[in-house]
C-alpha cells in the first residue's frame, strides 16, 4: 500500500484539497490511515501490545479508531473522519470512502468473522453503521444515517433504519429504482390537509342550510311546572353533511 494512492484518492474525492503540503499536514483521514497501516504491519508479525498502542494513540490525534487487525486497500479515504470506527475483522477493498461517524462494528460478542467487508469502490454517507459479518458490494453506496444489518449487493443504494436497498444503478450509468420509503411526516400533513378541506365543507354546508332555514335549530320551552325541564328540539346529526 503506498502513500502515492491515498494522497491520490484525497485529490480525486474531496474538491477542498488544494495542495499537497496542505494534504499531508492537515488530514486527520490520511494520517489515521498511514498509522494504521504501520500499526497493521506489527500486528501480522504478531507483535503483541505496541500495535494497539498505536491505534489508540491514532485515535487520541485524530478522532479515529481503527483496530490494528482490520484489513484496508489502496486509495482508502476517510473525509473529516472524526468519529469513525473500524472493528478488528473489518475487510475493506480499494478506492473506498468513508465520512464521518461511520461505524463497521460487530453485533455482540461472538469470536471468528464479525464485521463487515466492504467490497471496492463503496461509499459509505455520513453516521452510516455496519454491523455484523456483513457484506457490501462493489460500487455500493450506503446512505447518511443508515444501519445495515444485511448484505448490499454490488452497484445498490442502501438507506434507513434498517437500510433497504432503493436504487440499482445499471452498468450503462442510468438507475432503477426498485422501492421508495415512506414518509410519515408528508403521510400525516397530507392527512390533515385532507380533514381540513372535508371539515370546510362541512361547515359551508352547514351555513347554507343556517340561510334557506332547513337547518335552523327550534328551540321550544314547555310552560308545564310539573315538567320542570325544557326540552330543545335540534338538527338532527343525520342533517349534516359527511357525519358519520
Amino acid at each position: 500500500m503506498s502513500l502515492r494512492d491515498d494522497v491520490q484518492a484525497i485529490f480525486e474525492r474531496d474538491p477542498a484539497a488544494t495542495n499537497l503540503v496542505e494534504v499531508l499536514l492537515t488530514y486527520p483521514g490520511l494520517h489515521a490511515i498511514l498509522l494504521h497501516r504501520f500499526a497493521h504491519a506489527l500486528h501480522r508479525q504478531g507483535i503483541p501490545v505496541f500495535p494497539r498502542l498505536i491505534s489508540h494513540f491514532n485515535r487520541w490525534v485524530t478522532g479515529i479508531e481503527i483496530h490494528p487487525g482490520a484489513k484496508i486497500g489502496r486509495g482508502f479515504f476517510i473525509d473529516h473522519g472524526m468519529g469513525v470506527v473500524i472493528g478488528e475483522t473489518s475487510e475493506i477493498g480499494d478506492n473506498v470512502t468513508l465520512y464521518q461517524g461511520v461505524t463497521l462494528g460487530g453485533t455482540g460478542k461472538e469470536k471468528g468473522k464479525r464485521h463487515p467487508t466492504i467490497g471496492n469502490n463503496v461509499m459509505v454517507g455520513v453516521g452510516a453503521k455496519i454491523l455484523g459479518a456483513v457484506t457490501i458490494g462493489d460500487y455500493a453506496r450506503i446512505g447518511a444515517g443508515a444501519v445495515v444489518l444485511r448484505d448490499v449487493p454490488p452497484h445498490a443504494t442502501a438507506v434507513g433504519v434498517p437500510a433497504k436497498v432503493v436504487v440499482y444503478r445499471e452498468s450503462d450509468g442510468s438507475s432503477r429504482r426498485v422501492e421508495n420509503l415512506p414518509d410519515p411526516e408528508l403521510d400525516m400533513i397530507a392527512a390533515l390537509q385532507q380533514r381540513i378541506v372535508e371539515l370546510t365543507n362541512r361547515v359551508k354546508s352547514l351555513e347554507r342550510m343556517l340561510c334557506d332555514g332547513s337547518g335552523e335549530s327550534k328551540t321550544a320551552v314547555d310552560g308545564d311546572a310539573e315538567a320542570g325541564h325544557a326540552s330543545v328540539a335540534q338538527v338532527s346529526p343525520g342533517q349534516i353533511p359527511g357525519e358519520n
